[in-house]
């Protein structure tokens, strides 16, 4: 797939459309997150009540708060992108799609190996996502060791 060709209006997604659909995507995780935790973490409190203390109750929200919000974020990129969609709604609202190297639709396993290579592009300083905006094919480092592109659709619809 020769992906700047013009009949497919396709290219590299860059640095500042992927970091603005990053924050969309962490926010609506967030509030995904507090919708589904909160009312399991009230109910959790209220059958401990009697036997727990306010402490133990504490420390057991927030572990399930965790544990929960860990899961939640990882379904939420790795089912959306390796779906029909092959994107988040962040990317989705910029026209963003996550492909293999040769433009086509992700696995499952393949947005796993992506979203988990996302932790070793942020403990190395963020520079992992900064190398978006340095590398040819505008690949994060867990985009080049998940074997992905971000591709952005540049024909203006009307």
């Amino acid at each position: 797939m020769i992906i700047n060709d013009s009949s497919s209006n396709l290219s590299y997604a860059g640095f500042w459309f992927r970091f603005i659909a990053a924050i969309v995507d962490i926010i609506l995780c967030q509030i995904l997150i507090i919708v589904i935790v909160f009312p399991l973490a009230y109910v959790l409190g209220l059958y401990m009540a009697e036997t727990a203390s306010a402490s133990d109750i504490e420390s057991t929200g927030e572990a399930l708060g965790t544990i929960l919000g860990i899961f939640i974020q990882w379904l939420y990129f790795t089912v959306q992108e390796s779906s029909t969609w092959q994107a988040t709604v962040g990317k989705k609202m910029f026209g963003m799609t996550v492909t293999d190297m040769g433009g086509k639709r992700i696995s499952f396993g393949r947005a796993n190996a992506r979203y988990w290579s996302k932790i070793l592009s942020a403990l190395i300083l963020m520079i992992g996502y900064l190398m978006v905006a340095f590398t040819a094919k505008k690949q994060g480092l867990h985009d080049l060791i998940a074997g992905t592109l971000v591709l952005r659709n540049t024909h203006n619809e009307q």
